[in-house]
């Protein structure tokens, strides 16, 4: 799994590959300079023969050429680093916009199992911490790895025995980056699915305060984050414990190289003067300078491989995210004129196999027939208007607008047909010309004016700061002032066909009476199914669907059904009985 995701991962990459290309060759420019510098120091020390015999002038030239070396290097680190910066934000970015568009194409039933605040997580926090693995992996990677390599070429070019050992050594290194990298990933991929529980959970805390407080629940939501909240302590004190164990385990290996470097060098410069093997005081002071400068890439390779290994466990879920199975819709049917005949055929559909929710359901609609749903909670009202706007797919039966079958149709082309209203409102962070004229882009300011006043927000706008120009977001307005924007989109947008769903579940008695009033008059001519728990608002409905346990068991007008004295019967004065 995790070379798969490092693979997915070098695919972001590739497309910054000229950038990638050109930060090694300034990682290179970088080691070589750096790495020139105890080639000059040791030939200073050399030059430094004993008392009165010291070639100021040759170390004088040697100095101005190793300040030349030092500028050019920490320039080129600069550029380098520059250019990670680049890469890795550049692929946190696309990682995030693709995770976003594939949010917008999932279905509803994905949202449904997964909480808000995880999805968030993976948006927000996972994609910060890939960020930060990537910049820090880039940047000292690159510098690393061909220090490593400079370094035993410059060491063999002075002493290939020394070199040996060096090389001898590394492996020792190499397994202890393994390890830790090895333990590490699992506690930070744990780490990162916590972190995402332990967002939901403050997510619907907060959002939802109002009620946790009127149902006294602080303790049991706050007995429940202290419990993920302990979880996620445990978890990153593993995962932390294993990458503190980089610093102090490569220091021994480096403490290993440098004294092996040492003890070589001193052996082999008391028993040969003369011949390859033979070493001056300036080329062991270089070998021990190219010794510390061996060892410490290592040090930094295994920080970048641990925080790598957290960046990996955070693209995992991103990648997971990223795979979510999207909205199918093999459509390519488009009404050209909506007359708003609707017929629902044999429909069945359950949300879980185990229980059957909607069983053999059949409805006919003529155009611009008004359809009432009612019935008991989780009966299936809901249900019914998803499976209309194919929020959800059935599970058999078929649902047919003027006479097309919905799967042929584009989902674009048939909820375009519909004009929506939620008991569950919906604001975006914008003014309220902006929030209203989302149903209607083009709209002027004169029908934004006129959608409003048939809406009756009108009066609560204009009461607002800067009126129709106020910023306004979610907490801004009562649940009443968000619901009445909500019809105003509707009545700006004139649909074809409408689907009002608790549509007056938050305003006033005397404000819907008014509302109603627009609504007969938006509806009239138009197909139009309303939810309601408020029977006396569908007294006029063509036809009232009354459903309990995900079937129609009455259907008929107001007089009707009352005339019946059946379930609509009881339902109707159970609401009016004291």
């Amino acid at each position: 799994m995790k070379k798969g995701v490092l693979k997915r991962l070098w695919s972001y990459v590739g497309k910054y590959r000229f950038a990638f290309i050109f930060s090694l060759v300034t990682s290179l420019i970088c080691a070589i300079c750096q790495l020139y510098l105890p080639i000059l120091f040791g030939k200073a020390t050399d030059l430094i023969v004993g008392k009165g015999q010291v070639d100021l002038n040759g170390i004088l030239k040697i100095g101005v050429c190793g300040a030349i070396c030092a500028l050019i290097a920490g320039l080129a680190q600069w550029i380098t680093d520059a250019i990670c910066t680049v890469i890795s934000n550049g692929v946190v970015k696309n990682l995030r916009k693709d995770a976003f568009e594939r949010l917008q194409k999932v279905p509803l039933s994905y949202l449904d199992k997964r909480a808000v605040g995880d999805v968030l997580n993976v948006e927000i926090g996972d994609a910060e911490k890939i960020s930060e693995g990537l910049l820090l992996g880039f940047s000292k990677l690159f510098t690393g790895i061909m220090t490593i390599v400079g370094t035993l070429i410059f060491m063999i070019t002075i002493n290939p025995i020394i070199a040996l050992v060096v090389v001898v050594l590394t492996p020792v290194s190499l397994f202890v980056a393994k390890f830790i990298t090895s333990k590490t990933y699992k506690f930070f991929k744990k780490q990162s699915e916590i972190s995402g529980s332990q967002t939901a959970i403050i997510e619907e805390s907060v959002s939802n305060l109002s009620t946790v407080k009127a149902y006294s629940k602080e303790e049991d939501f706050t007995q429940k984050f202290s419990s993920i909240n302990d979880d996620l302590k445990k978890t990153s004190f593993k995962a932390v414990f294993f990458s503190s164990l980089t610093n102090p385990c490569t220091r021994f290996v480096n403490s290993l190289v440098y004294s092996a470097v040492a003890f070589c060098g001193a052996m082999l410069a008391l028993n040969f003067s003369q011949g390859v093997f033979a070493v001056t005081a300036g080329s062991i002071l270089a070998l021990l300078s190219y010794a510390n400068r061996y060892t410490k890439p290592f040090n930094e390779i295994s920080s970048v491989m641990t925080e790598l290994s957290g960046a990996t466990a955070c693209a995992q879920r991103a990648f997971e995210l990223i795979d979510a199975p999207v909205e199918i819709d093999e459509g390519k049917k488009s009404l050209e004129k909506v007359e708003g005949r609707v017929k629902i055929d044999g429909v069945s559909f359950s949300y879980s196999p185990d229980k059957r929710l909607i069983d053999g359901f059949n409805l006919k609609v003529l155009p611009g027939q008004k359809v009432a749903i009612v019935g008991p909670t989780g009966c299936g009202k809901t249900t019914l208007i998803n499976l209309l706007m194919r929020f959800y797919e059935v599970d058999g039966g078929n649902i047919f607008v003027d006479g097309v079958d919905v799967t042929d149709l584009t989902k674009h082309g048939l909820r375009t047909a519909y004009g929506m209203v939620l008991q569950d409102t919906w604001i975006r962070k914008a003014t309220v010309k902006e929030n209203i004229k989302i149903a209607n882009p083009l709209a002027t300011d004169e029908e934004i004016v006129t959608a409003t006043k048939r809406a009756h927000a009108h009066g609560f706008i204009k009461r607002l700061e800067k009126g129709y120009d106020t910023e306004i977001s979610e907490n801004s307005l009562s649940q009443g002032q968000k619901q009445l924007l909500c019809i105003a989109r509707v009545m700006l947008s004139l649909p074809e066909m409408l689907i009002l769903d608790e549509a007056t579940s938050s305003i006033d008695t005397r404000t819907e009476i008014k509302i109603q009033s627009a609504f007969d008059t938006l509806t009239k001519g138009k197909t139009s199914f309303i939810v309601a728990h408020r029977l006396s608002t569908i007294k006029k409905a063509d036809v009232i669907l009354v459903m309990k346990d995900g079937n129609v068991v009455e259907q008929g007008s107001h007089e009707e059904l009352l005339a019946k004295k059946g379930f609509y019967h009881q339902l109707y004065h159970s609401q009016f009985e004291s």
